[in-house]
């Protein structure tokens, strides 16, 4: 990720750790989240899950971290829950033009989290990694359903908005190679109409040709830029018309005569 992208995510942990449940129960959810992970080195070097940590503990029940009954709590008990197990759990990358978001846990508990995400509308997948489980979302849509139900604003109100300017810029970028495309095509078919011209202009073959093929090859001539569409605009033809026209006369120049 760059500089930028890992601020983001530093901002929107940031923006996450900083909620402060309103209801006991979600505190002590969140408690259950954040598990054992308060106890681990990985909470020492990450301030923010350490000052959450204790900061949650002061207001609820340590004894009562690690343990949730996810079947038997309200919905705001759970996305409580999510949240403190996103932060210690969690990890996000936003690296160019994919989210992918993972939680590392016991491996017998990857299929249960998977099981429990399922049925709360946000369907992800779960494989063993270095002996941990890993269940993983590479849906954007499904990480931003994810970190709007747990609490996320400003950050990612931020994230969604890189997300729909990284898309665009695919999208113009698109656009303009396909444009770059048709360009390059139409001004290759444009020199090879030009060289048929004059080689059939040189040989006096030209001047034995329809009137409509000559009218074409004369308004080419004079505007080697123009599209076919133009050439039709101009002449008051058909586009089928002027493309038939400047095939006979490729034909022509390649083969020594021309069908009709």
């Amino acid at each position: 990720m760059t500089t930028a992208d890992r601020d983001l995510v530093a901002a929107l942990r940031s923006e996450l750790a900083a909620i402060d449940p309103a209801r006991a129960c979600d505190l002590v959810a969140e408690l259950a989240g954040l598990g054992s992970t308060q106890r681990t080195t990985d909470s020492v070097r990450d301030p923010v899950l350490a000052r959450l940590a204790v900061r949650l503990a002061r207001r609820g029940s340590a004894a009562s971290a690690g343990s949730f009954d996810w079947e038997g709590s309200a919905d705001h008990c759970r996305m409580a829950y999510l949240r403190g197990l996103f932060l210690a759990r969690g990890s996000l990358s936003v690296a160019g033009a994919r989210t992918h978001l993972e939680f590392v846990v016991e491996v017998d508990q990857a299929p249960v989290l998977t099981a429990w995400l399922f049925g709360a509308g946000m369907p992800g997948s779960w494989r063993v990694r270095r002996g941990r489980g890993v269940v993983t979302w590479k849906s954007g849509e499904t990480v931003g359903y994810f970190l709007r139900r747990i609490g996320a604003g400003a950050a990612l109100l931020e994230l969604e908005a890189r997300q729909v300017s990284r898309t665009l810029r695919g999208e113009l970028n698109r656009i303009l190679n396909a444009e770059s495309s048709n360009l390059q095509r139409s001004v290759a078919a444009a020199g090879r109409q030009l060289a048929a011209i004059d080689q059939l202009e040189g040989d006096g073959r030209l001047s034995q040709q329809p009137y409509a093929v000559r009218v074409v090859a004369e308004a080419r001539r004079e505007t080697p830029e123009a599209t076919l569409a133009e050439l039709a605009e101009r002449l008051g033809y058909h586009r089928s018309g002027v493309q038939r026209a400047l095939e006979r006369v490729e034909r022509l120049a390649l083969h020594g005569e021309a069908k009709s």
